[in-house]
């Protein structure tokens, strides 16, 4: 009677490929058994490697988990869409934002109300820097830029704050309810709150310094 054969070993893994295997088994962890009963013991057998490996790139757990949210989010960009008009470029890339960024939505709230926040000792808005990081909303720049030169839109006369409104109603939607926006929701949100401000010819007008490229630290 034939015996099972073995499993093929892999080649040892280095650098950023052992670093991505290390991230995405603690985000499978936080997803699968949550924050609270993630060790870095479960995550390194996860990994299938020793636990000193993680020891030598994070502290802890929580700076893990920080690490791990982060990784998931640069590595599931938002796509950035071209349908050749504001309106139609809004309502799909805050469809796929509401889709790509509900389940990050879903573990890393879990995550932070179930002993992240304490356990580092940081603040709400220290807390979401950390996770979502201070990158420039390039999806969100390339959007405006293209419905500006296209003479949608005039940069130079709407605030920063009317330009981020349709993403951070997204991003607290998904706070409120980690699963994708009703498309309802979205066309709301662009077509009651969001062209009204920015197509008005009332909105007062920017430094006359200020560059067209205006958004802020953030992410989509």
């Amino acid at each position: 009677m034939p015996t099972p054969t073995a499993e093929p070993s892999r080649g040892r893994r280095r650098g950023p490929e052992l670093e991505a295997a290390l991230l995405n088994a603690a985000w499978d962890e936080l997803e699968q058994v949550g924050f609270s009963k993630l060790t870095m013991d479960s995550v390194a057998s996860r990994a299938r490697t020793g636990i000193a490996v993680l020891y030598r790139r994070w502290a802890n757990k929580d700076e893990l988990t920080l690490a791990a949210l982060r990784h998931y989010r640069d590595t599931h960009p938002v796509d950035n869409p071209d349908t050749g008009t504001l309106r139609g470029d809004l309502v799909a890339a805050l469809t796929a934002m509401g889709e790509a960024r509900a389940p990050f939505f879903a573990v890393a709230m879990a995550a932070v109300f179930s002993g992240l926040l304490g356990g580092t000792g940081l603040t709400l808005g220290q807390m979401r820097d950390r996770i979502f990081g201070h990158q420039r909303l390039s999806v969100v720049d390339a959007i405006y830029q293209r419905a500006h030169a296209r003479g949608e839109i005039d940069l130079k006369r709407i605030p920063t704050a009317v330009l981020l409104l349709p993403f951070d109603l997204v991003r607290h939607d998904l706070l409120m309810d980690p699963s994708p926006l009703d498309p309802a929701r979205i066309q709301s949100i662009i077509d009651e709150l969001f062209l009204p401000l920015a197509c008005t010819r009332d909105v007062p007008e920017r430094m006359s310094g200020e560059q067209t490229q205006v958004l802020g630290p953030s992410t989509p």
